[in-house]
């Protein structure tokens, strides 16, 4: 029997006495990327922190693959292949690139083969591996936070507005090497998402959230998906 790569189900979770998640339910099925779209305090961040265990659920399940992981810590998550790069700062500034790279490696012998690919994706590191992580600018550092992620290998990768106030040299440069995970290694992918033209270009179907609810979902290939976005986005 064939799994979905991660699916959450009838998940409900907040911050305290807030609920912010009503009853929600997706799946990302392997080899897919879908995104995650809604106005700011919609709830979206508060469900890749759900997944990953960061908050606490207060009823649903998640499961990665055949796997249920609701219930088990952040650390465990990442080590069964749940990739996570947070919206937040989530580099080590004081750590050089290649130390940022490799902490999401299990052996460090491994660090030569998994870089190859990624510095083809990313040149701007070959020659900057001993450069301290935070003196990096805003769009190297999350291109950085991509490349770890990438190093990684992980089953399903989740993004958590990751293009928010990048150039669009930058926010190319990541669709591209998103785009090369999906093909080269079938990666699955759930991207929360403000950039509505990103999103198209890098997932196959789209979510829109609004107060913890999923209120619309579709292709993204289908000719009526910006549109339909872009009202829910201003009402």
């Amino acid at each position: 029997m064939m799994h979905p790569a991660l699916q959450v189900s009838g998940l409900t979770s907040g911050y305290k006495s807030s609920v912010v998640l009503r009853d929600l339910s997706l799946v990302v099925n392997a080899g897919e990327a879908l995104a995650l779209l809604g106005k700011n305090g919609m709830g979206k961040s508060t469900l890749l922190k759900s997944i990953m265990g960061f908050l606490p659920k207060r009823q649903g399940v998640v499961r990665l693959g055949a796997h249920d992981i609701s219930r088990m810590a952040p650390h465990r998550i990442c080590r069964a292949g749940l990739g996570y790069a947070a919206q937040e700062q989530a580099l080590f500034a004081d750590l050089s690139v290649r130390d940022n790279l490799s902490l999401g490696l299990d052996k460090e012998e491994a660090f030569d083969e998994r870089f190859e690919p990624v510095a083809s994706l990313f040149p701007v590191f070959k020659s900057r591996l001993k450069q301290l992580a935070g003196s990096l600018s805003g769009g190297e550092q999350k291109m950085l936070l991509v490349a770890r992620t990438l190093m990684a290998r992980p089953a399903v990768m989740l993004f958590d507005e990751i293009t928010e106030g990048l150039q669009p040299t930058v926010i190319q440069a990541i669709a591209t090497a998103l785009k090369w995970e999906r093909k080269e290694r079938g990666t699955a992918m759930l991207l929360v998402e403000q950039n509505v033209g990103f999103a198209l270009d890098v997932a196959d179907r789209y979510l829109v959230l609004k107060q913890g609810e999923v209120v619309d979902d579709g292709s993204t290939a289908h000719e009526t998906a910006t549109g339909k976005i872009l009202q829910h986005l201003r009402v």
